[in-house]
């Protein structure tokens, strides 16, 4: 049997080479949001990578090319991991990107041929079927009809009647129907294009806690720049010799963290390898860690609460038994040759047994019925003209009315947001018609059941948002759909938590002024017939307010929405233009997995603020010795290897446990101030005191056995002040170490300055580390590495009880809240 003959001839390859050589072809790609070369750029250039950059300058400059480079390495250590991490992350989306490309079945001289979307050209005519993506906009011709989903431009999940002459956009998709469609605006004039460009235009939202980092790097800056002009000053005024003044310029230079910088990457990235086990694509390094400070959700419907399916209910027969509507239905569905969702719930729902009917009449929306007429009965008894639709419309066509008991069904199902079809019957085959799109109804139907259905929510939503529900987290619904199905929608996934639900539409907030729009995004938790900039305006307008805003989208329509949230989050199966603008993507639609990577966001964010109390007390403490120090006696109390020890054993290797074993859970601290003036203050002031204390004493001990050797003039050289220094060096390691406990509290004796964590590993490496420091100090080899002096036993059991006393007075201080009363905390 021949083809059928295409409506239309198409253009011939010479138009469609000419065409393109005009430039009328569709050959603009949107790539990925960024490229390679822009990940690399945006990890290499920050302000904290400029910060130690400065810093690794002055060192060189200082001849100290060993410290130089250890920054350097530093700086380059977080670079690399952010950058695997991110380009890795590319990687998966240009993967998933590629899998998902659909092909263009155009008409060229009369015959369909199967080409890449680029080489489709202005003037195409490409067919449309059911599943097919339209990839270019474009007018219906050549006759046909089709249902469109436009929900990723719209957000409404109702599809839209296409007829000879409607026009069709470029990223929504045929559903049921065939037609041609001829391109009229291609590449970069395509709606699809316009709407996703912004997509490229790369955004780095910094957290909260990346912010409060960023103020605390730059006032140890500062106070390193002051300290760096007083080594200066030093200098010109010959006070300080060029050799004393480089080794304090490179200790003044420690006290920059750089390791903070590291340690806070490190939490990112494991993060990052722990969520790609939950099927959750990291795109930002710190989104994870993000995700621990939203306090308002702003979820699209469709596609985010729903997966884009619709699950039949209940069937409620009218006219024989359950089992004979559930065979109908079944056999009905299996037979619809144009599929859709209802069909496919259908399907799932009732598999029967397909049969070849006459004729097909396929669904319209703008008719609300479809229809299957079937010939002789088969063993099935299955024989008539079987039309299944809304009951408003097929009512009209019924012998006798609905009895009203099944009319109150029907409403009370609607009015619950569910979805009511009626199936009706009549022996007599009306003929096909010959516009199938305007084919009328036969009269003296007979109601053989109602089919009730409802929109299908994602795995475990209803959990997914009482997580977030308990965990404080508003949760607003902004989608494009009627308000009423929304709110419908809304509550059967938990929404609210069982509390009425307010509801606007974006005809009503578009009536709104500036403040009552803020009124209304900050009261209101369903917003419906929402446009898409309205919802970039909500979310502004909640940020405006102080709110922390997550969005979740998988429409074009939801990339502005996304762009201007603090935290986005695409689903996989969304978008290409939406995946982009994204810092996370569910993977396989994954919205389940949101909570674990809600708890991940506080591992991280609670890693991190230990981490800083610890560098926070040295560096403090070291800057206090240094002024006191010089204050007193005009000595500096360390030299940079000195320093390098402490930061190291001290501070730096115990806090690669943190992010590793750090758990999930609200952190009790108001914020970094409030945490330094509890924790840090007294741990700082109370090391400072017994740290300048110990240095003094030993250092006038080095006084007197220097007279009691007949010199008579003393002078303060690196001789003298060695075992100062190495004095002063073994109780900031001794006293950081016991401070790891005391900021991770194994059990109650050590419980003063933070809570009961009951977590022995943290106790431990500070152990394993105490004893790399006795190993330091015993082995020759790396004491005069370090610059070390070996002190006698009975110093080092000295100075361990001086440690351990001042272990207990800091409890002390901690427990009794002096100075939290003599400030005034409340925590």
């Amino acid at each position: 049997m021949a083809p059928s003959p295409l409506p239309l001839p198409g253009l011939t390859e010479a138009d469609a080479i000419a065409r393109r050589a005009a430039g009328q072809g569709n050959n603009v790609t949107l790539t990925s949001s960024r490229s390679y070369l822009q990940i690399l750029r945006e990890n290499l250039f920050t302000f904290i990578n400029f910060v130690f950059l400065t810093i690794s300058v002055v060192l060189l400059s200082l001849g100290r090319v060993g410290d130089a480079l250890l920054v350097i390495v530093v700086i380059l250590g977080g670079v690399v991991v952010s950058v695997i991490q991110e380009m890795a992350a590319k990687q998966k989306l240009d993967e998933i990107a590629l899998l998902t490309r659909p092909q263009a079945t155009v008409v060229r001289k009369g015959q369909l041929r199967s080409i890449d979307p680029s080489e489709i050209v202005l003037g195409d005519v490409l067919s449309l079927q059911p599943g097919d993506q339209i990839l270019v906009d474009g007018v219906l011709a050549g006759g046909g009809t089709a249902e469109v989903d436009e929900s990723l431009l719209t957000g409404e999940s109702d599809a839209i009647s296409k007829r000879q002459g409607d026009r069709v956009y470029s990223g929504t998709a045929c559903v049921s129907g065939r037609a041609f469609y001829e391109a009229t605006a291609v590449g970069r004039d395509s709606l699809a294009y316009q709407l996703t460009a912004s997509a490229r235009q790369f955004r780095r939202n910094y957290t909260p806690l990346q912010l409060e980092l960023n103020l605390v790097i730059r006032i140890f800056m500062l106070l390193a720049c002051f300290l760096w002009a007083m080594v200066a000053i030093g200098l010109l005024a010959r006070v300080v010799s060029l050799q004393d003044g480089v080794q304090r310029a490179a200790v003044i230079a420690g006290l920059v963290p750089s390791g903070l910088y590291l340690t806070v990457t490190l939490s990112y990235a494991l993060a990052a390898v722990r969520m790609t086990r939950q099927r959750v694509l990291i795109q930002q390094a710190n989104a994870v860690e993000s995700l621990s400070n939203v306090d308002v959700l702003c979820l699209d419907k469709t596609g985010t609460l729903t997966a884009n399916r619709i699950r039949l209910e209940e069937l409620v027969p009218i006219a024989g038994d359950r089992a004979d509507l559930a065979e109908w239905v079944g056999i009905y569905g299996a037979s619809v040759e144009t599929t859709n969702a209802t069909s496919d719930a259908l399907v799932r729902a009732c598999p029967g047994r397909a049969r070849s009917p006459l004729y097909e009449i396929p669904f319209s929306s703008a008719r609300k019925w479809s229809a299957l007429a079937f010939g002789a009965a088969e063993s099935d008894g299955m024989a008539g003209f079987y039309v299944l639709g809304a009951p408003e419309v097929l009512g009209k066509a019924l012998a006798d009315p609905l009895p009203d008991p099944l009319k109150a069904r029907i409403q009370r199902a609607t009015q619950a947001g569910l979805r009511v079809l009626l199936m009706v019957h009549t022996p007599q085959v009306p003929p096909p018609p010959s516009q199938r799109d305007r084919a009328p109804l036969p009269e003296d139907l007979k109601p053989l059941g109602l089919l009730i259905f409802s929109d299908e929510l994602r795995p475990q939503v209803r959990e997914t948002l009482a997580g977030f529900t308990q965990a404080g987290i508003a949760i607003k619904v902004i989608s494009g759909d009627n308000p009423a199905t929304v709110t419908a929608v809304a509550t059967q996934a938990g929404v609210g938590a069982g509390q009425p639900l307010k509801t606007i539409s974006g005809a009503e907030l578009a009536q709104l002024d500036g403040a009552g729009f803020a009124r209304a995004a900050a009261e209101c938790h369903i917003f419906g017939r929402v446009a898409p900039d309205q919802k970039a305006k909500l979310v502004e307008a909640l940020r405006d307010r102080g709110d922390y805003v997550a969005a979740v989208g998988d429409g074009v329509n939801d990339v502005l929405f996304l762009k201007k949230a603090n935290l986005a989050i695409a689903m996989e199966s969304g978008s290409k233009a939406t995946r982009n603008a994204a810092d996370i993507v569910l993977l396989d639609d994954s919205f389940e997995t949101l909570p674990y990577t809600f708890l991940e966001g506080q591992r991280i964010h609670n890693s991190i603020r230990d981490v800083l109390k610890l560098f926070m007390v040295r560096v403090f403490c070291v800057t206090l010795l240094i002024f006191a120090t010089g204050q007193i006696l005009g000595t500096f109390p360390m030299l940079n290897k000195h320093s390098a020890v402490v930061t190291i054993v001290a501070v730096g290797l115990p806090t690669f446990g943190f992010p590793i074993w750090a758990r999930p859970g609200r952190s009790h601290d108001k914020g970094v101030i409030q945490s330094m003036l509890h924790f840090t203050l007294p741990a700082t002031l109370s090391l400072t005191l017994v740290s300048l204390a110990v240095y003094l004493g030993y250092l006038v001990t080095s006084l007197w056995s220097r007279s009691a050797q007949g010199s008579e003039v003393v002078v303060l050289d690196d001789a003298l002040l060695s075992v100062p220094r190495t004095a002063l060096v073994t109780v900031l390691v001794v006293c950081g170490l016991l401070l790891v406990p005391f900021l991770k509290p194994p059990a109650a004796p050590w419980v003063g300055g933070e809570r009961l964590c009951g977590d022995w590993r943290y106790t431990v490496l500070a152990g394993l580390l105490l004893a790399v420091f006795v190993g330091i100090t015993a082995i020759p080899a790396t004491r005069e590495f370090f610059e070390l002096a070996l002190l006698n036993p009975v110093d080092y059991a000295f100075l361990g009880l001086v440690c351990l006393l001042w272990a207990l007075t800091l409890r002390y201080l901690w427990r009794s809240r002096l100075l939290d009363r003599f400030l005034g905390i409340r925590l």
